[in-house]
């Protein structure tokens, strides 16, 4: 379906400047998988000849977009991707994009629903709607960083991180006690991260804050880990926490289209 990521159609719609859209496209085509393009490769990738294909290689290497390595002669990303990168979560585009999804769920569910990605050791709320319960918080919670370990928003992005980053991050790291329930062993840690995986979601209850629950599932881009979707409220109104689940993931779905640019056919 049309969008913006290396799945997408590749053909340049009419009235479009062909050269910046091929420049484009060679850009969503780097992901985990693919760190690196050569010259030959991307021309039989998108049907370009050759010196097509070198002429966007060394204007995008030109504006810092990639980096040439001189003895491969092959590109990998380069820094003004990431200065791009910071700009726009910055600019609070990430926060109006999510929030009339967030605002939805919260709606249909009567919890604090939270968006989060992952910032070093912990997570971050980039975008939060406060639930018909009330505020978790007496201060908002956009910028509020939850640590690794402690708590189902966390949990539900790490536990699809691959596994040398993780146990990696894990490793000879000092883990804060938030309550009793708080794990702090990196053995039940990782059988906690298993459990996640094979439900699909993360379901805590006072591990992070006291008598506070969570139930979260990751937000995937393109197959890869991007951040988790999460409903937050005193743990009284959790009591069935799996009947939330179906307008969670729906939500999460919704999330992943926006940020991908994909469409339902």
């Amino acid at each position: 379906m049309p969008g913006w990521g290396f799945g997408a159609d590749r053909s340049t719609p009419k009235g479009l400047l062909q050269t910046a859209d091929r420049a484009l496209l060679v850009l969503l085509g780097f992901d985990r998988n693919r760190g690196d393009w050569g010259v030959t490769e991307v021309a039989e990738e998108f049907g370009w000849d050759k010196s097509a294909a070198q002429r966007i290689l060394a204007t995008l290497a030109h504006r810092g977009f990639l980096v040439a390595d001189p003895d491969t002669r092959r590109y990998r990303v380069g820094p003004a991707a990431l200065h791009l990168g910071r700009s726009w979560e910055r600019s609070g585009s990430l926060r109006m994009l999510v929030t009339p999804v967030l605002t939805d769920l919260s709606m249909r569910t009567g919890d604090t629903a939270l968006l989060s990605v992952p910032d070093g050791f912990h997570i971050r709320c980039v975008a939060a709607v406060d639930g018909a319960a009330g505020p978790l918080r007496y201060y908002p919670l956009v910028d509020e960083l939850y640590p690794a370990h402690a708590g189902a928003t966390a949990q539900a992005y790490y536990a699809f991180v691959p596994e040398d980053e993780r146990l990696r991050l894990f490793r000879d790291r000092p883990m804060a006690r938030f309550t009793e329930r708080t794990l702090t062993d990196v053995g039940e840690l990782e059988a906690r991260f298993r459990q996640v995986r094979e439900r699909g979601y993360a379901f805590t209850a006072g591990e992070y804050d006291a008598h506070v629950a969570t139930l979260a599932v990751p937000v995937r881009l393109h197959g890869e880990p991007f951040g988790s979707l999460s409903l937050g409220g005193h743990e009284d109104r959790f009591a069935a926490p799996l009947d939330r689940l179906p307008a969670l993931q729906r939500a999460a779905e919704q999330v992943e289209r926006l940020l991908t640019g994909s469409r339902r056919s």
